[in-house]
């Protein structure tokens, strides 16, 4: 049987959205193996002096959970 978590992503750029995505699944992919799909759940930007500085998103990550390895001592 296939098991999947979903954790929540917020990660941001100072490029765009596309790269805050990017950015974010490379930093998910440092510690959990196994990524299937991203959902963009939010968008937002910073603002500084009438200029956009960062663009943010929110990301629900989906990855599969490893079987734990069968018991040998039976």
């Amino acid at each position: 049987m296939a098991v999947a978590k979903i954790i929540e992503v917020i990660s941001g750029s100072k490029k765009s959205f596309d790269d805050a995505m990017k950015q974010g699944i490379d930093r998910v992919n440092d510690s959990v193996t196994e990524v299937t799909s991203a959902w963009i759940k939010d968008q937002s930007v910073v603002v500084s002096k009438g200029k956009v500085t960062e663009y943010r998103v929110v990301m629900k990550v989906t990855f599969m959970v490893k079987n734990k390895a069968p018991d040998r001592k039976k």
